[in-house]
This record gives C-alpha cells, sequence and structure tokens, in this order.
C-alpha cells in the first residue's frame, strides 16, 4: 500500500470503536449510576463489532440487512450512552468522550448507507434472476404446482408431436 492510502476496513474500525468504549467505561465511577452506564455501554459499544462478523457470513441478504440493523441499533443505544457520560459528567476527561462520539456518528452514517444500498439491491432484479424474484413471492407449493403443469405441457405438446408424426406416416403410407 502507498503512503496517503488509507485502508478502509469497518470491521476494524468497530474493534477500536469497541476498544475506545472499553476505555471509556474503565474511567467510570464505582458508583450505582457509573456502573449501571458502564453496563449497558459495554454491551451495546462492543456488539456491532460481533454482529458485523455475523453480518459477513449471512445467509441471505434478508439475513445480511437484519444482522447491519442489529449493529445500527447497538451503535444508536452507544451513541446515547456516551451522550450521557458526557452531559452528566462522569468523567472529568473529555477527549475519548467526543472521540466516541465522533466515531458513533461516522459508524451510524456508514451502516444507515449500507443497509439502504443492500435494500436497493434487493429489489433491483439482475440478470438473469427476474425468474427466481418473481418466484420467490410465490408459496413453494404453488412454485412446485407451476413447474409440475409445466412440464406436463411440455409432455403432452411432445406426445402430440409423435402421434401427429405417426398419423401422418400412417395415412402417407396407406395412400401409397
Amino acid at each position: 500500500m502507498s503512503e496517503g492510502k488509507i485502508k478502509y476496513d469497518l470491521e476494524e474500525r468497530l474493534i477500536q470503536f469497541a476498544l475506545l468504549i472499553i476505555d471509556i467505561v474503565e474511567m467510570l465511577p464505582n458508583t450505582r449510576a457509573g456502573n449501571h452506564i458502564a453496563g449497558q455501554s459495554i454491551r451495546s459499544g462492543t456488539s456491532p463489532a460481533f454482529n458485523y462478523g455475523e453480518a459477513q457470513v449471512a445467509e441471505s441478504r434478508d439475513d445480511f440487512i437484519h444482522k447491519m440493523k442489529i449493529c445500527l441499533k447497538e451503535l444508536k443505544e452507544a451513541h446515547i450512552a456516551v451522550q450521557i457520560i458526557q452531559r452528566k459528567p462522569l468523567i472529568k476527561d473529555f477527549t475519548k468522550i467526543d472521540k466516541g462520539i465522533t466515531e458513533c456518528k461516522e459508524l451510524i452514517s456508514i451502516f444507515l448507507r449500507s443497509i439502504e444500498t443492500a435494500r436497493k439491491n434487493e429489489t433491483c432484479p439482475r440478470e438473469n434472476g427476474d425468474r427466481q424474484k418473481i418466484l420467490k413471492h410465490f408459496p413453494i407449493f404453488m412454485r412446485t404446482s407451476f413447474i409440475f403443469c409445466y412440464m406436463l405441457f411440455i409432455k403432452i405438446k411432445l406426445l402430440n408431436i409423435y402421434f401427429l408424426k405417426n398419423i401422418t406416416f400412417a395415412f402417407s403410407a396407406s395412400l401409397r
């Protein structure tokens, strides 16, 4: 990689964000409020990295969108938690809190855009994918019935051609 170019790796950003949240939580006071906010923050701040890992191996586009939406919900929760820490103020040093709020906002924007793009791609049928897109909306019994009827139609058509050939052959043979 050449100098000046930064590799964009969302997984790495989410891990760094989780580590930043852990640092913020470690600075919270050992009070009722501090412990409560710490528990919420640690769960919501580390969860997006784990859920994004799951999204990368999603079984379908719908599954991918669902897991990305979970990441988004957790990021929004983490954003609120860090804002509460800032507004209370439960910590004196605001540098990490400001960095956490900024990074959280950027990650929320990335996930919103990713979900929007995935949804857009879902509604645009791809080349040669139109049939699957149409069939997807029919229940399985209707799809199998359609396939059965189509096969029956082809069989009848082939039988008609076979019988027409035989009748034509028999008729022409009787004229000789």
